[in-house]
């Protein structure tokens, strides 16, 4: 069954998002044959993410493309502008949600991440996804980014 991890009061949904991202590849749970899959419905917001990838640190490169880009079947990171899932020759197995609403998609994935800025209507979002996957019963770690680190 699915499990829904929430990093919440981040400063930097986007930011935090790079950076999990990062820590997935490095950690080999990331690759071409299993990619990771992001998505986002507003096209702002994907597309500040996308620039992010390329800007946000200087020593790691984290190929990723759009999901309908020729390129798809090769990167291992995909950004996706409507809930989809890979082919079956390349399960995704994370999945990271920087939409305000739950993607039809979420159960097919074996881990998802939400992340939650510090912004009102961001938590107040939140909420509404957490109760959602809570009520269905979906195992929830939560993570608060204000604490510092044990």
């Amino acid at each position: 069954m699915t499990t829904v991890d929430f990093h919440f009061n981040t400063p930097d949904r986007l930011l935090h998002a790079c950076r999990l991202i990062r820590k997935a590849v490095r950690s080999g749970q990331v690759s071409e044959t299993k990619p990771l899959l992001v998505f986002c419905g507003q096209p702002e917001r994907l597309a500040r993410f996308d620039d992010m990838l390329y800007e946000f640190s200087e020593e790691d490169f984290l190929p990723h493309v759009m999901a309908d880009h020729p390129m798809a079947d090769e990167s291992p990171i995909l950004l996706c502008p409507e809930p989809i899932v890979p082919g079956a020759a390349r399960h995704a197995f994370l999945l990271v949600n920087l939409d305000d609403e739950v993607p039809d998609c979420f159960s097919s994935f074996d881990r998802v991440f939400e992340i939650v800025g510090p912004e009102d209507d961001d938590k107040t979002q939140a909420r509404k996804r957490f109760s959602f996957y809570r009520d269905r019963g979906y195992a929830i770690q939560q993570f608060d980014l204000s604490k510092p680190p044990r």
